[in-house]
């Protein structure tokens, strides 16, 4: 089947160019002026034409936790990422027992054998367990372990392959050890719900960790005699620094901070969005923890504990371009290039070029999200009638 798009600002090589996109079989087969004939066309006119975005770190959303999500779960939230931009994700698993987690991971298999009219749900990144107890966060300290090789085996070999993504605690004991096993099993490694300091962090990089999980939330912070992992997260340029830019984690001065610092290749726009996500103030769940959501900030009940948050990609765009004084050629990296970049996915996704999978995003003059398209296929409330499709 052939789609086209016509007339569309397509955003290539980080600029914006009017042309036209031949999508067949789910794939860009050709960019630049002309469409056949008889062909499905959509008129572009006026709209910004952007790789759809990419979320790798998320708990959920529209009412659904992953932790206790069934795989009809799971397509729930990618239906609901549709809606905002969100072509692909990965589930994150808060750290659970070792029974739960399979349980996760068997929920995302059968997520596989499902029809999709939403998000793609590209793998699995576990939040955990091998996290330090004084940073935890959210994550219950009962499941928190020592790095464990034979248990990291034990869930990619269940996954399939398919966990991409660990979030890891460098000071904790075995971790060093597990981060090159990590990457052997192909899983990108981000150090996170840490105290390390500066040496150990830097220890972490140098035997392949590549990423900052929620930068600055839930480690060990910068000072001038003692940088610690905030300070060699800045520091290291190959890095990667996870940003939630919902106003809450970070102040808009630290994102800029960190903007100016790491340089928009090296910068990942998130969510790490709860259950709540989409809906109103009330009593939700993150994993075992009760979540209260008032005003729009959700804390694990009774505490001043932050637990996730409610954004979206889109708006995390729009706040990361207000906060940053990104343009949106700029910005548009964070939640597209760079993740595919991070997580070896960038030959199928993140870029608008010829061969790549037709991951499309429609943005308005003001960056809101008008369609969104995965592999080729209008996503599940956004294939509307409209009077410009012909």
């Amino acid at each position: 089947m052939q789609i086209g798009i016509q007339d569309g600002l397509l955003y290539q090589k980080h600029r914006f160019v009017k042309g036209d996109i031949l999508i067949e079989d789910g794939r860009i087969r050709r960019i630049g002026p002309g469409l056949p004939e008889g062909i499905r066309v959509f008129c572009a006119q006026g709209l910004r034409v952007v790789p759809g975005f990419f979320d790798l770190h998320t708990h959920g959303a529209a009412g659904v936790d992953v932790n206790a999500a069934r795989a009809e779960d799971l397509e729930r939230v990618c239906r609901a990422f549709a809606s905002h931009g969100t072509t692909g994700w990965l589930a994150s698993i808060l750290t659970d027992s070792r029974e739960q987690t399979l349980r996760c991971i068997g929920e995302y298999r059968r997520w596989k054998t499902l029809p999709h009219r939403g998000a793609r749900l590209e793998g699995l990144h576990l939040e955990g367990p091998f996290l330090s107890p004084q940073y935890r966060g959210a994550m219950p300290e009962t499941f928190l372990r020592r790095g464990d090789p034979a248990l990291l085996r034990e869930y990619q070999e269940a996954a399939g392959g398919d966990i991409r993504y660990l979030t890891v605690a460098p000071e904790t004991e075995g971790v060093q050890e597990l981060i090159p096993t990590a990457r052997r099993l192909g899983i990108q490694v981000a150090v996170g719900h840490t105290g390390a300091d500066y040496d150990t962090a830097r220890q972490a990089f140098l035997r392949g960790a590549r990423a900052a999980t929620h930068m600055g939330n839930a480690m060990r912070l910068w000072h001038q005699r003692e940088p610690a992992v905030f300070g060699a997260v800045l520091e290291e340029a190959s890095v990667y620094a996870e940003l939630i830019c919902d106003g809450r984690h970070l102040h808009p001065g630290t994102v800029r901070l960190i903007v100016q610092n790491k340089g928009p290749g090296h910068i990942l726009a998130v969510t790490d969005s709860i259950m709540a996500a989409g809906l109103p103030d009330g009593q939700y769940r993150l994993g075992v923890n009760d979540v209260t959501l008032e005003k729009g900030d959700a804390r694990i009940t009774g505490t001043d504990i932050r637990a996730g948050s409610v954004l979206s990609m889109d708006e995390a765009l729009r706040n990361l371009m207000a906060f940053s004084h990104l343009t949106l050629e700029e910005a548009l990296p964070a939640l597209t290039e760079n993740p595919a970049r991070l997580l070896g996915l960038s030959d199928q996704i993140g870029f608008l070029e010829e061969g790549r999978r037709a991951n499309l995003t429609f943005l308005d003059a003001k960056n809101h999200v008008v369609r969104t398209m995965a592999d080729g296929e209008w996503l599940e409330g956004d294939d509307r009638d409209r009077e410009d499709e012909k």
